[in-house]
């Protein structure tokens, strides 16, 4: 590089012959003297040696001569001024190169370096060369370096030693010397070149800037050093990093060129923190939509407070994507969680609300909360110090007054629950090594469509996803695996969950979730979980199993579609209601489950695969469909496929309706449930009342409460052998269970019919 060529950047100061009134005995700046008619001082028109030049006589202790126009020191650049002298009479002097640093408007630019080496003058008439080279960076060969404070110099040289002595000074050359520190077929310039000094205190935001500004094109080159930037940095040209930096929290370092977790690494030097700075310029650039990890495993020593690393936004709602890596949890006392034990009142009139909270401070939110009456999953959403209320992610369906709760905060590689709200924002093809020691995801308290895909979740110690609000509305978790920590243990004996809900209109997509003690806890509605592959099983004979899907609401609005669910059961529930009888809901409603595969091995033959468990009384199913299902033992029996669980309360089974199971295939179960049942009566003898059994096939032990049909298969003969063509009528719920069905002849008939009878009403 050669700006005096590239640029036409005029360098050289006059020849001698040109006068020398452009010549300063001063520092060179307006106004100082000059040589013009100065008797020490007198040009020679033809030396032997040099041609024209100036004879001066050092008659000061440093006799100065500074050319007074401003040559100038652009970034990047480095000039070398180099003078022949001879001595020729008197005394022989010392001399150097020598300069006066200029900044903005005009001032002089203290602290730094301006006279070259000195060399001594050992004989007359010997010709000698002296030089010095400037430049903005601190680099071998450079004799006066600038920084990038300096915008021109005043140049010339100094004569020290004693005084008396006459010398001649050929013409004084100024020329850029750059190419011999950064040559062009380089493609890089580096921010040394500008200024920056690596020291790790001094601020280098400027010369990045200027390396920034300078290379056109080009890569920039942080070389090895440490280096402080005091401000947020934006490179918009490609950058490598030899070296590391330094920055504030709050500054933000935008690598518009290399997004990627790598690149950050290298400029950080520090997995973790080279992390929080991409994400951190993730959500405060609109050129990127994605963080790519570049196959990069993160070693994390402690939660990642996703909100602390971007502390300037505690909300967005920008689509944003993590993407191709692992994060990898290192044991440690940082994910240990913290419990804490506190008295609170609860009353059902103020259901999402705990007040009187000893200690509330203490309690972190996103705490999971226990305690008599309080549901699956339930979490401290919000709290308020100064009224010592805690906001409860849910309400709690039996905890009224005033008891002890306990508060446990999970540890979570990921947490966002600093964030008021996050919506659009996805991970992808990033696995989670919790190692036992960490859970994986805490969701934000509020946001719309967080989405997991091909993710991997391995080894979580409590949970793998968190929602303790309703950040997981919309969420959508597609093909992802969840590798439990517990697969050694008896399914009741674990603790560790994968994911729960609160928000509607959840997807749970092709994932896979091995030996967890519950796949999911639904609280929301509109949930669509299809294509799962989730198995709870143990080695035990006669083995309890856990819940894989547990709807803790009443009203579902929900479909079970196309899933393997492997040695657990479906659960019902509305452990979620903070007025668990009956009033004037919807109660058990809009709940499909079609067309999957359900498997269990060595269980106990109470064990069902669906399980209704109302927490009050005087519920009902409003709307229901198991159809296209494959219910199968390994290993012995079961009873039958689906129970209610009367542990708290069990169903009115006058209220019923729009239930609906049908086209079933049921191996190794003992009694295959339908509804509606289409039975064959066979009456061998002649009976006026018909009593035909609708137990135990009727879904939940249900009443026999609707006769759809009835039809005589052949005639049907009285005791003379007669004929007789007539319609019954039919008397339902009779029996002690009132599971069955009476049909009432004119006269006592015997022959053969079928029936569809129902334990709901069809509306």
């Amino acid at each position: 590089m050669n700006k005096a060529i590239t640029d036409g950047v005029v360098l050289m100061p006059p020849a001698f012959a040109g006068g020398l009134d452009v010549w300063s005995s001063g520092d060179g700046t307006p106004g100082s003297d000059t040589y013009d008619n100065a008797a020490n001082a007198a040009f020679v028109p033809a030396d032997q040696d040099f041609g024209g030049c100036l004879e001066l006589q050092k008659a000061e202790s440093v006799q100065r001569l500074r050319y007074m126009g401003e040559t100038p020191l652009l970034p990047g650049c480095y000039l070398r001024v180099r003078a022949r002298v001879k001595a020729i009479s008197g005394n022989l002097p010392n001399v150097r190169i020598a300069a006066w640093a200029g900044g903005a408007g005009g001032a002089h630019v203290p602290g730094l370096t301006e006279t070259g080496p000195s060399v001594t003058l050992t004989q007359y008439g010997e010709v000698v060369e002296v030089s010095a080279i400037i430049g903005a960076g601190q680099r071998t060969g450079v004799d006066m370096v600038w920084g990038a404070a300096p915008l021109y110099g005043h140049f010339g040289l100094d004569l020290t030693g004693s005084n008396g002595g006459v010398v001649r000074i050929d013409d004084i050359v100024i020329e850029d010397v750059t190419k011999v520190f950064l040559r062009e077929m380089m493609p890089w310039v580096d921010v040394r070149d500008y200024g920056a000094l690596g020291d790790g205190e001094t601020d280098d935001l400027p010369a990045f800037e200027a390396a920034d500004a300078a290379a056109n094109g080009r890569r920039v080159l942080v070389s090895k050093g440490e280096y402080f930037l005091g401000d947020s940095m934006t490179f918009e040209s490609r950058v490598q990093f030899e070296g590391t930096v330094v920055m504030p929290d709050a500054a933000i370092l935008s690598l518009t060129r290399d997004f990627d977790l790598p690149s950050y690494i290298d400029a950080f030097g520090n997995e973790e923190l080279a992390f929080k700075k991409a994400f951190q310029a993730l959500l405060n650039n609109s050129d990127h939509e994605g963080l790519d990890m570049g196959g990069r495993r993160v070693t994390v020593t402690e939660p990642i407070d996703m909100q602390a690393a971007v502390a300037n936004r505690d909300s967005y709602a920008q689509r944003r994507h993590i993407r191709n890596g692992q994060f990898d949890a290192a044991a440690g006392s940082a994910w240990d969680t913290e419990v804490v034990t506190s008295q609170a009142t609860y009353s059902a009139s103020n259901g999402t609300t705990l007040t009187g909270v000893v200690n509330v401070a203490n309690i972190p939110v996103g705490s999971l909360v226990e305690g008599n009456g309080v549901g699956r999953e339930v979490y401290v959403r919000a709290k308020n110090v100064a009224t010592q209320e805690i906001t409860l992610s849910r309400e709690l369906y039996d905890a009224e007054g005033t008891q002890n709760f306990t508060f446990r905060r999970f540890k979570y590689i990921l947490d966002f629950s600093g964030f008021e709200h996050l919506s659009k924002f996805s991970i992808s093809d990033v696995e989670f090594q919790c190692s036992g020691v960490a859970s994986g995801i805490l969701l934000a308290p509020t946001g719309l469509i967080f989405q997991l895909r091909d993710c991997f979740v391995t080894r979580p110690k409590d949970r793998c996803i968190s929602s303790h609000g309703e950040g997981c509305q919309g969420m959508l978790i597609d093909r992802c695996q969840f590798i439990s920590d517990e697969g050694g243990m008896l399914s009741q004996d674990r603790v560790s969950i994968v994911l729960n809900t609160n928000g509607n209109d959840v997807k749970l997509r092709n994932n896979r979730a091995s030996k967890f003690r519950h796949f999911a806890i639904l609280g929301g509605s509109g949930t669509i979980v299809t294509g799962n592959h989730f198995f709870q099983g143990d080695g035990a004979s006669n083995g309890i199993r856990t819940a894989g899907i547990v709807f803790a609401g009443t009203n579902t609005r929900s479909v079970l579609d196309g899933n393997y669910i492997d040695n657990c059961f479906i659960e019902w529930t509305n452990e979620y209601d903070n007025e668990p009888e009956f009033s004037s809901e919807l109660s058990f409603s809009a709940l499909t489950i079609s067309d999957n595969y359900f498997l269990c091995s060595h269980v106990a033959p109470w064990f069902s695969f669906i399980v209704a468990k109302p927490r009050g009384e005087g519920h009902f199913i409003n709307g229901m469909t198991v159809s296209g299902n494959h219910f199968r033992t390994i290993g012995g029996t079961i009873e039958r496929v689906e129970r209610v669980d009367t542990s708290f309360a069990d169903f009115d089974y006058d209220r019923m309706k729009n239930i609906t199971f049908n086209a079933n295939m049921y191996n190794l179960i003992d009694i295959a449930t339908e509804n509606p049942r289409v039975i064959k009566h066979v009456q061998s003898t002649e009976a006026r009342t018909w009593v035909i059994e609708g137990a135990p096939s009727l879904p939940f032990g249900g009443y026999a409460r609707t006769l759809e049909s009835v039809q005589p298969i052949g005639a049907l003969r009285n005791s003379a052998n007669v004929a007789r063509h007539e319609q019954p009528y039919a008397n339902l719920k009779r029996g002690p269970d009132n599971d069955r069905v009476e049909l009432v002849f004119d006269q006592a008939v015997r022959g053969e019919v079928t029936l569809r009878l129902r334990m709901d009403e069809v509306l």
